[in-house]
């Protein structure tokens, strides 16, 4: 209930107006309300705070563990005491209570294990880093997602309002061929191809908010909300200035978080092997404490005995022989190394293919884009021309559907290119580290 609130909050209370009966959903606020509510984001999140929890100076053993003790038992026995003195009487004591008491405060600190307190701290420290790390990774997956189906949804909502402006010619070209028959110039047949046509256009039309819808449906699942899709989007494809493909590989190398991560993770495996040095290391604790213990007793010589006070000492262990388990966890920890060496240099061997293949898609795109607006001038003026034409009798239904047709497709190549261009351009931000710094 909660996110279909603030998503409902944002879409109708932000910076938003009327199109068509619906409110316009701005880039901004869909990215907004998709870092907030994504619940992959937010399960991301909680690991981060699992490994802050764990990145402490006392899980590395940089403390020392206090404890207190404390214990009352009571024995209740038969005591025979035989003296071989006849001038001692003999004694038997029957149900004879001891009671002792034992209290206690102690205090263990190692100071010394190898250095491999300050290798687990490290090891936490660069742990901690990947999680968040793991986070940024997640947020530029997210906003990607978001970016992209946002616009997905802009290419469909203009394909659908050409598919709109299409279904218009049509219904003009059925007035002009009902017009034309009825002055005696035109035939049923023209007035048949026109009204066949018009509803092939209907159907494509209603198709397209088909797509559309489901495209809603998708970006809404992504803000963390799947009921209304009662909203609009802007209505041009907005491409940033052209990327420079230098500057991009240069950035991917440096910051992308993949490749961040890979480095973080050759960093935990040196401090694991620095972990396991410290273990041909002596350990070296101070210990110390202060103990109460009392002793009361209804037979025997005395009534009680009580001792109290402090202890204190220092001891030394080494272990001298582990079945040579050091030697292997070593050698594996060497080996991991070695794959987490060879893991970044392949990752930043498919990050440059990766940012090669996608420039390419990218510069195609812009280049289309150039292209198929020109194509789009030509049609549009062809189909006007055409249309004036065909109410003259100079041409017939069948050349008129050809023009309206050519303008169709000039109008959704457009869009592809432009949805091409948004796409390939997102993910080359995401790729070099740059999306968070360019998004909205």
């Amino acid at each position: 209930m909660k996110l279909i609130f603030v998503f409902s909050l944002v879409i109708f209370t932000g910076l938003s107006s009327q199109t068509n009966g619906q409110v316009i959903l701005e880039l901004e606020d869909a990215v907004r309300v998709g870092l907030e509510n994504n619940f992959s984001i937010r399960i991301v999140e909680n690991q981060v705070r699992l490994s802050e929890n764990n990145n402490s100076i006392g899980n590395a053993g940089f403390l020392p563990v206090i404890s207190a003790t404390g214990s009352i038992n009571e024995r209740v026995q038969d005591n025979v005491t035989v003296y071989g003195n006849p001038n001692i009487t003999d004694r038997n004591d029957e149900g004879a209570v001891t009671t002792v008491y034992d209290y206690g405060v102690n205090a263990t600190w190692r100071i010394f294990d190898g250095l491999t307190m300050f290798a687990t701290l490290d090891r936490l420290s660069s742990e901690m880093n990947i999680s968040e790390a793991e986070l940024q990774l997640q947020v530029e997956n997210v906003l990607a997602d978001i970016i992209t189906g946002y616009y997905q949804i802009t290419g469909q909502q203009k394909a659908a309002e050409v598919l709109g402006n299409t279904v218009e010619i049509s219904e003009e070209r059925i007035r002009i061929a009902e017009t034309k028959r009825d002055l005696g110039s035109g035939s049923e047949y023209e007035l048949l191809l026109a009204r066949a046509d018009y509803n092939t256009d209907r159907t494509a039309l209603i198709r397209a908010n088909t797509n559309l819808n489901q495209f809603k449906v998708v970006l809404t699942s992504i803000l963390g909300d799947s009921v209304s899709v009662e909203f609009s989007v802007q209505p041009e494809i907005e491409l940033a200035d052209r990327l420079v493909y230098q500057e991009l590989l240069g950035d991917a190398l440096k910051q992308n978080q993949e490749l961040k991560i890979a480095r973080l993770n050759e960093q935990v495996v040196k401090a694991e092997i620095r972990e396991i040095r410290g273990d041909w290391m002596p350990n070296v604790d101070l210990s110390g404490g202060y103990g109460y213990s009392r002793t009361e007793a209804s037979s025997g010589f005395s009534e009680f005995s009580e001792t109290k006070g402090w202890r204190y000492g220092v001891s030394a262990s080494v272990n001298l022989f582990d079945g040579f388990n050091k030697n292997r966890r070593m050698q594996n920890a060497r080996i991991r190394l070695k794959n987490q060496e060879l893991s970044k240099q392949d990752l930043r061997l498919r990050i440059t293919a990766e940012i090669s293949r996608i420039y390419a898609q990218y510069t195609d795109a812009l280049d289309l884009i150039d292209l198929e607006e020109e194509n789009l001038e030509i049609n549009n003026e062809t189909v006007s021309i055409a249309l004036e034409r065909f109410e003259l009798g100079t041409i017939n239904s069948i050349e008129l559907r050809e023009a309206q047709q050519s303008l169709l497709n000039a109008e959704n190549r457009l869009i592809e290119a432009e949805i091409a261009a948004k796409s390939a351009e997102t993910e080359l931000l995401r790729l070099s580290g740059r999306l968070l710094q360019k998004s909205p």
